[in-house]
């Protein structure tokens, strides 16, 4: 896969780089599938290629995710897979913060600190939404909100890793959404994240 993303894709960013040509939506998506029939993605909470407010990261206590909402997906979707990344993780590689499936495949939403019906290993292994953590200084990084349509159910169990679930996905996609949301941290903000210095 290109570390440049796709015209098609670029065109949903700010300021597109490397990182987004990495993300689970160039790898399964095109430009066919891409807001098909009007299908998006929003929340309540940030605007489009806007900044997280910090109690949806690692610098606020009891942080949870976003709320997200989307509209009705193509006709024939047998269910919706969401998977958020990082597209500015320090390696180049996106950094899984949040895999989620089951959900119907129809117009609807995951309210803010909502437990999704299935939730996959984040980047740490665990299956919740990993909190955004980036390192002070940095630019600010790109969270990008992926939703799936697919043309059948997904038989996963939770628990499954980014790998089982972009497996399971791969050639049934038939509609994309895409939010994103933007984070950097102000000094003095530092956050260990279960003792990791590692950004997230």
């Amino acid at each position: 896969m290109s570390d440049t993303p796709p015209e098609w894709l670029a065109n949903s960013f700010t300021s597109p780089r490397s990182g987004h040509g990495k993300i689970v939506a160039a790898k399964l998506g095109d430009e066919s599938v891409l807001g098909k029939g009007g299908f998006s993605l929003s929340s309540a909470a940030f605007s489009n290629n806007e900044e997280l407010d910090p109690c949806f990261t690692a610098d606020e206590e009891d942080a949870v995710a976003p709320p997200i909402e989307w509209t009705a997906p193509p006709p024939g979707t047998q269910e919706l897979v969401l998977i958020v990344e990082d597209a500015d993780f320090q390696t180049g590689e996106p950094f899984c913060h949040w895999l989620v499936w089951g959900l119907p495949g129809q117009k609807g939403q995951i309210l803010e600190g909502e437990a999704p019906p299935r939730v996959g290993k984040n980047a740490f292994g665990n299956s919740e939404w990993l909190l955004p953590d980036p390192p002070t200084g940095d630019e600010p990084h790109d969270y990008v909100f992926q939703l799936f349509a697919l043309d059948l159910p997904l038989t996963l169990m939770p628990g499954a890793s980014r790998e089982e679930l972009v497996a399971a996905m791969e050639g049934h996609v038939m509609g994309l959404a895409i939010l994103t949301g933007t984070y950097t941290r102000e000094e003095g903000g530092d956050y260990d994240f279960e003792g990791e210095d590692e950004e997230i």
